[in-house]
């Protein structure tokens, strides 16, 4: 948030913090690219272990049964 903040003007406190929250939600986490997940932005990083999470329980259960 550093990086935005350091280039905007707020008039209040609370336009910034509802623009800074805007911009991690809309920017931050879903198109900025992180290198602790293998170059993917926080949430398509988080959708995939979803995934891969929910198929390794899969092969649990059908092992199991």
């Amino acid at each position: 948030k550093v990086e935005y903040v350091h280039r905007q003007r707020f008039r209040t406190r609370a336009e910034a913090r509802l623009k800074i929250a805007t911009w991690i939600v809309d920017f931050y986490n879903l198109r900025r690219r992180h290198s602790a997940n293998d170059g993917l932005p926080p949430v398509t990083f988080e959708q995939q272990m979803i995934a891969k999470r929910q198929a390794s329980t899969a092969l649990l259960r059908t092992a199991v049964a």
